[in-house]
């Protein structure tokens, strides 16, 4: 039996071991050349998007839509294309229009911190809204330029407008709040972030010249008084990638100066093993700082240590399915067993840090990884109507309701029901998830080609090989098939390098080019690179058989996952959902705004009308040896993360646990032993992780 790599142990320190430069994908004009690479060619320049190789004062470069890094830092081994570039398709784009429709097109209605009277980003001496509008700004905005929403875009501008009146005479900008005399900096990194994206969208002047204002003011602010307060010193590393956007569009020198400063004030994520600290989204969000800090210097100590946190977080709390860890909001000694949970805030954290190291790294990895939250855990976390999400999300989670389950979870309170009110960070923080994820499906590389590192369908506008501008259409249901098309539209034949990641989990990846097949065997793990003169039309289509495989968690008594291809498979069980009135569920930091319709944005507790407490029965010698594969027909909504919705289902043998059950926190019960008493043999399902809000996702097991 195949076992699948796991990216909790050691495959990133192999990856990283094995050098960061990739072999050539050398051109062929009379066929499709196809190579396998590790990475993309990082010593050529892309022509096309701005890359590292300019000169430090190029001439004005204000309208280039899309920049890579200059000299001094080390090139990007993906480019991400201008937000808007990317078209989802599919149940992406299904997924962004119930964002839209649900929680996150409609908070600025109902969110008291969204509420524009007197609100602290509108109104000088504003009372609300501080951190609550840039982190629901910086899924919002993106995602109305993706959908191309002018209602949406006008709104984002609103904010945006506020930003811009918002700039002081010294270059601060937004709500001055002062904690013991000292400017709090935290939410000006998160609102950064919209005004980026706005400037990709727009080209307007008037980002790049509040940035440089605001950067200058932050390098005048004397060391004891810079990046004090927690937040901003645990999350530094989101100050400094903002530098490094402006420094590739000004080439101003003072922001290298300032990009120093802001790595030796920022808490230290190059520890060996005691963190600065163990909240989950700080984890999530901080160990990539070292690895952008490795972008200027080229120290590989500092990207080193981004891998390591990466992976020690995963050893000490992560034996779990689904690519997280439990800190359910402090990762504790003891509290390791798959029924502790993570933040959503945690979820699209890490989601958008795999996307930024896998652009710095070009490490395969960390699109696989991405791939592992975004299929597994993040849907689970959302309403499948997307009009609530739950706090907390556990790999095994047998109840969703509204109790406080502390000490059996970090978090005192309601942190566990699906609520449109679940803590104003991850309220809002949330919209972030998928927006950032579409825009990352296509990337240019420095070569003056494109890659596809995730998987979803869509199509894409990009410039590739002289600058001509084609389109790549994506088709495919994947993760729930294995075949992906892509067809390249271009109005003139045009020379450029195709990537195209091979997942880890694959044997026997085909790749066929305009029909044939092409003589390359696709190595699980690397890249495939076709590099051939491209013509209007031409097709692509590669195929990643996906079978069964089964990871063994042995710290947490040697429980079990079942994966097929991508996707960790959960027992399915029946949910019943009860509605719940969400004024009286409402997290204690919620709030409302006057006049919302509660009626309209009910708490929703979800619980198990079907037994959960099994334990799976594996083959002696060939564990999955009876598990059996269904495939069912692709739901008529276009939207597959749901019980009923689902099309793969697992057949397999079960046994009941008696032993296992709601525990004193009103919780399922930590793992089982393993040789607890178990029931007789019963036929289960198991749906993919994603789809199952109520779930069991690693196994107590017995081999048979």
């Amino acid at each position: 039996m195949k076992k699948m790599k796991s990216l909790k142990g050691g495959l990133a320190g192999i990856l990283f071991t094995a050098g960061l430069l990739a072999a050539s994908c050398t051109s062929d004009q009379s066929s499709s050349a196809v190579t396998i690479v590790n990475r993309p060619d990082c010593t050529q320049t892309n022509v096309n998007y701005v890359g590292n190789r300019l000169p430090l004062k190029p001439m004005n470069f204000i309208n280039v839509n899309y920049v890579g890094n200059r000299l001094p830092l080390k090139p990007m081994n993906f480019i991400k294309l201008p937000v808007g570039s990317i078209q989802p398709e599919g149940w992406l784009k299904k997924y962004l229009e119930l964002q839209k429709d649900g929680l996150t097109g409609h908070l600025n209605e109902i969110s008291a911190w969204l509420g524009k009277e007197n609100n602290a980003w509108l109104t000088k001496g504003g009372d609300h809204g501080w951190e609550e509008v840039p982190y629901w700004l910086k899924g919002y905005g993106n995602l109305a330029y993706i959908l191309k929403d002018q209602k949406m875009i006008d709104e984002a501008k609103v904010w945006l407008e506020g930003a811009f009146a918002s700039q002081q005479p010294d270059g601060y900008f937004g709500p001055i709040n002062e904690r013991n005399g000292k400017r709090e900096l935290w939410a000006q990194m998160i609102m950064l972030w919209c005004l980026q994206s706005y400037y990709e969208y727009s080209n307007d002047q008037r980002v790049i010249d509040l940035m440089t204002n605001y950067f200058k003011w932050q390098l005048s602010v004397p060391d004891e008084q810079f990046l004090e307060d927690y937040w901003e010193n645990s999350r530094g590393g989101d100050n400094l990638l903002s530098v490094y956007w402006l420094y590739n569009r000004t080439g101003d020198q003072f922001l290298l100066e300032l990009a120093e400063k802001i790595h030796r004030n920022t808490a230290d994520w190059t520890r060996p093993s005691a963190l600065p600290n163990w909240h989950n989204v700080n984890i999530a969000q901080c160990f990539r700082e070292p690895a952008t800090y490795y972008m200027m210097t080229g120290d590989s100590a500092m990207l080193k240590a981004s891998y390591n946190v990466h992976n020690l977080i995963r050893r000490t709390f992560g034996q779990v399915p689904g690519g997280m860890f439990g800190a359910d909001e402090n990762a504790r000694m003891g509290s390791i067993d798959p029924r502790q949970g993570v933040e959503t805030c945690g979820l699209v954290e890490q989601m958008a840090s795999d996307e930024l190291m896998l652009c710095m790294t070009g490490d395969p990895l960390w699109a696989e990884h991405c791939e592992e939250v975004a299929f597994n855990s993040y849907p689970a976390a959302v309403m499948p109507d997307f009009k609530g999400l739950r706090y907390i999300t556990c790999p095994n989670q047998t109840v969703s309701d509204s109790k406080n389950h502390h000490p059996g979870i970090d978090n005192r309170g309601p942190f566990l029901a699906m609520n449109p009110f679940s803590s104003r960070c991850c309220q809002h923080n949330h919209a972030q998830g998928w927006p950032y994820y579409a825009e990352h499906l296509i990337l240019a590389t420095p070569d003056n080609g494109v890659a596809a590192a995730m998987y979803a369908a869509c199509k894409a506008t990009v410039k590739v090989g002289d600058g001509n501008e084609i389109s790549l259409h994506e088709q495919t249901n994947y993760p729930f098939e294995e075949t992906i098309r892509f067809t390249v539209n271009t109005p003139k034949a045009v020379s450029f390098p195709f990537y195209l990641r091979i997942p880890s989990w694959t044997e026997g990846a085909t790749i066929f080019v305009n029909g044939k097949k092409v003589a390359a065997n696709p190595e699980a793990g690397q890249y495939a690179c076709i590099n051939r003169e491209w013509k209007d039309n031409d097709q692509v289509e590669i195929q990643l058989p996906m079978q069964l495989s089964m990871r063994t968690w042995q710290v947490n008594k040697n429980s079990v996952s079942v994966d097929y291809g991508p996707l960790t498979m959960s027992l399915k069980i029946d949910e019943d959902y009860v509605k719940k009135d969400s004024r009286a569920t409402a997290i204690g930091d919620s709030k409302w705004q006057e006049g919302a319709d509660a009626s309209q944005w009910p708490t929703y507790e979800i619980y198990a009308k079907t037994p959960w407490n099994y334990a799976l029965v594996l083959g002696k010698n060939e564990p999955l040896k009876d598990f059996k594969v269904v495939h069912k027909e692709w739901p008529a909504d276009n939207f597959p993360f749901t019980v009923a919705s689902t099309p793969i289902e697992v057949k397999a043998i079960g046994r009941k646990v008696p032993s296992w059950v709601i525990d004193q926190y009103d919780l399922c019960s930590e793992l089982p032993e393993m040789d607890a008493p178990k029931g007789e043999k019963e036929e289960i399902t198991l749906i993919p992780m994603g789809a199952a809000r109520l779930r069991v996702s690693a196994f107590p097991n017995t081999r048979e």
